[in-house]
């Protein structure tokens, strides 16, 4: 397994012609206090399989934060198919809206995906104290 993309942003769709749209694709929040919870946004991730992993392949996503500590677990499975003789690697898109995500704490927290046997650290995202919540922080997102 091959992780080639992984983003956070506020909506992700998958196009009929296979292209994805994403919109508002942002590695920062900032909150007026902690815990602090993000009403919504998605995590996107591509992964490329291996020529011989196919079948049933488990799923996982967690949310971690520095420490290692899970915020968040997304569990789930995807049917790989072998690829024609010739053809690409076969890939999976998730694309997954979460909400009412709690940060318990400022600081950087990203994505661990477990697919298969195999783990990657993927898309990342900084928590920031911002006590001015109707003030217009630095560039990022409102918690």
């Amino acid at each position: 397994m091959h992780l080639t993309f992984s983003v956070v942003c506020d909506a992700a769709t998958e196009r009929p012609d296979g292209r994805l749209d994403i919109a508002g694709i942002f590695d920062r929040l900032s909150a007026p206090g902690f815990p602090a919870m993000q009403e919504q946004m998605t995590a996107v991730f591509v992964i490329e399989w291996q020529p011989d992993e196919t079948g049933r392949q488990p799923l996982r996503a967690d949310l971690v934060d520095e420490d290692g500590r899970k915020v968040l677990t997304i569990e789930g499975h995807t049917d790989v198919v072998a690829p024609a003789p010739g053809g690409s690697r076969a890939r999976t898109r998730l694309i997954m809206p979460l909400e009412r995500v709690v940060f318990p704490q400022a600081g950087r927290y990203h994505f661990v995906l477990v697919a298969g046997s195999d783990a990657h650290a993927a898309a990342a995202i900084h928590v920031m104290h911002h006590p001015d919540a109707d003030g217009d922080p630095p560039p990022a997102a409102r918690v």
